[in-house]
C-alpha cells in the first residue's frame, strides 16, 4: 500500500495488513481509493528513514506494463503493477476519418478548402499522434506514481532481437545478412524442396514445360487439379 506523511509527501509502501492496523487504530486515514493510498497523521518525512522504490517499464505497441518494486538484499519484491492499454489504433482511425472528411469537402459542391499539408513545418522530435499518446500516457502514469511512492530509479526495458543471427546460431557480419536460408537456390529447385518433390503436372493451360504444383487445397479449384497423361513422379 502507498503511504503518505502528514503533509502528503510519499513514504515507503507498507503491507496491506499493516495499513489495516493503522486505519483501525486511527493513526491513518484513506487518501485515495484507486490505487489505495493512506496518509499518516503522526509521521513526517524528516522523521522517517526512506529506502526508496524503483519503477520498471515494459513498453509495447498495444499495452505497457509498469511495476513498482523494492530492491533489498539482492532480491526484488513487487509492490504495485498496472497495465496501460494504448489507444493508438483508435487515434489513427479518427485521423484517417478526419482526412477523408476534408478531402470530400474539396471535391463536393461546397466552399473550396485548399489543402494545407505543404505549408506546415514539424518541430524537432515530432512524433505521430498515436506514438505521442503512448509516450505521454506512460510518462503521466510514472509521474503520478512518483507522488505516491519515493521513486529513486526508473528502468525501461529496451531489447532488440536479431532474428537472422538467432537462426544462424553465430554472429553475422556484412553481406552475411543477405545470404539467408534460400541463398543459392533456384526458383524451380526451391519450389520442389518446399512441396516435398510431390509431383509435376502437365496440362493444356500451363506452359509447355512441366512445373511443380502443390496439392489442391480443400474447396479451391485449380486449372492443374486434374492430371494429364504427362504425369510423372520424381
Amino acid at each position: 500500500m502507498f503511504v503518505l506523511d502528514a503533509h502528503g509527501h510519499p513514504l515507503d509502501p507498507c503491507h496491506p495488513a499493516r495499513a489495516r492496523r493503522l486505519l483501525a487504530s486511527g493513526r491513518a486515514v484513506v487518501a485515495r481509493h484507486t490505487p489505495f493510498v493512506i496518509r499518516l497523521k503522526d509521521r513526517l518525512v524528516a522523521d522517517s528513514t526512506l529506502q526508496g522504490v524503483a519503477a520498471g517499464i515494459d513498453p509495447g505497441s498495444k499495452h505497457t506494463g509498469i511495476a513498482v518494486f523494492t530492491d533489498q538484499a539482492a532480491s526484488r519484491t513487487g509492490r504495485y503493477a498496472i497495465q496501460l492499454d494504448h489507444r493508438g489504433g483508435r487515434i489513427r482511425d479518427k485521423l484517417t476519418t478526419r482526412s477523408r472528411y476534408r478531402r470530400r469537402r474539396r471535391s463536393a459542391n461546397l466552399r473550396y478548402r485548399a489543402p494545407r499539408f505543404n505549408n506546415r513545418t514539424k518541430p524537432q522530435g515530432w512524433l505521430t499522434p498515436s506514438l505521442r499518446h503512448r509516450v505521454d500516457t506512460t510518462m503521466s502514469q510514472v509521474l503520478r506514481l512518483a507522488r505516491w511512492a519515493p521513486l529513486t530509479a526508473v528502468h525501461v526495458e529496451k531489447v532488440s532481437f536479431d532474428t537472422h543471427t538467432l537462426s544462424a546460431g553465430r554472429p553475422l557480419e556484412g553481406v552475411e545478412y543477405q545470404r539467408g536460408t534460400l541463398a543459392g537456390y533456384e526458383v524451380r529447385e526451391y519450389l520442389l524442396a518446399k512441396w516435398g518433390r510431390l509431383r509435376l503436372l502437365r496440362c493444356e493451360r500451363c506452359a509447355a514445360e512441366p512445373r511443380p504444383h502443390p496439392p489442391p487445397r480443400p474447396g479451391r479449384l485449380r486449372p492443374c487439379q486434374q492430371p494429364r497423361p504427362g504425369l510423372h513422379r520424381l
